[in-house]
């Protein structure tokens, strides 16, 4: 099965593999929301943080993805849910994110109060993989919702209306990072909810992994250079030489893609690493970073066979 194709080149346990593939058969989308199964543009990678994430999420467990910036908490999300096949919905948390947000609020339609459902409504009726992003930024209001949605009696109250209980299929993965502005320590009663990964920092062979599989057409060097533009970065912000705004794995990628329109190498860089920081400091850093990994001189023939 072509989902499972990346798990099996980085040999993930066969049979997890089988299980996933078993709950895929199981479990059917409704027509509804087929839309919403989505195949991701980066594939994880990651043997154990894969086999963890598979395991828990057969034995019907939520996930917790904790870790620094640009450890791939969202992407491991996103694949999941492709892997299992199941309608992915999003959630990114802020201080004004309420109930109302969550489960659905009352809407006029056809003469008559409607309930406009919410994200966590529609994972739960159609049994997506709810994807929780920044969950340390819930209020009370919100979080009092997903305590009642993520513990063992599997089932939301909706004022006014009846309660609903998850669709068997249904899962929930949060994901966090720290010292964020506005974040705050999650509460014992909802950690016990979720099993906890803690995600690992970018690699050199995880990072040449993502790049030969997005851009199998790159020369080997050309990636080699790209790659450690992303893991020197990753060192000085580690050492708080610099803050965490240009380590964007996001940005070096698609700085690659933009190199495929002819774009020289230097200015893609720019704008998808050195410009994301307004630091005038900060900014002479990373381009002395970049400057030694990506010749101002390099051309798309440098970059693509």
């Amino acid at each position: 099965m072509e989902e499972m194709k990346f798990l099996e080149e980085q040999q993930v346990s066969p049979e997890l593999i089988r299980q996933a593939e078993e709950f895929r058969n199981t479990y059917t989308t409704d027509e509804a929301a087929v839309h919403r199964i989505v195949k991701p543009s980066i594939p994880f990678y990651g043997k154990d943080i894969l086999e963890m994430a598979i395991a828990g999420l057969l034995r019907g467990e939520n996930l917790l993805l904790t870790g620094p910036k640009a450890t791939g908490k969202n992407i491991l999300a996103e694949n999941l849910a492709y892997i299992f096949g199941r309608p992915s919905y999003n959630v990114s948390f802020h201080v004004n994110t309420n109930s109302g947000d969550l489960i659905g609020t009352d809407t006029f339609s056809d003469n008559e109060v409607k309930l406009r459902k919410g994200s966590i409504y529609q994972c739960a009726e159609y049994g997506g993989f709810g994807i929780l992003d920044e969950i340390n930024m819930a209020k009370n209001d919100a979080v009092s919702v997903l305590h009642a949605t993520l513990d063992y009696r599997r089932s939301i109250d909706v004022p006014g209306y009846d309660r609903i209980d998850l669709h068997p299929a249904a899962r929930f993965i949060g994901t966090m990072n720290y010292g964020y502005a506005g974040t705050k320590e999650l509460n014992e009663a909802l950690v016990s909810r979720f099993l906890v990964i803690d995600m690992p920092a970018q690699t050199e062979e995880s990072l040449k992994f993502i790049f030969h599989q997005m851009f199998p057409g790159a020369r080997e060097e050309a990636v080699a250079q790209f790659t450690g533009v992303f893991l020197d970065l990753q060192k000085k912000a580690l050492n708080s030489e610099i803050s965490t705004k240009p380590l964007d794995l996001r940005g070096l990628l698609a700085a690659m893609k933009i190199v495929d329109t002819g774009l020289s190498p230097w200015q893609a860089v720019q704008m998808g690493v050195i410009n994301k920081t307004f630091d005038v400091f900060e900014k002479e850093i990373v381009e002395d970073v970049v400057r030694t990994r990506i010749p101002r001189e390099w051309t798309k023939e440098d970059v693509y066979e």
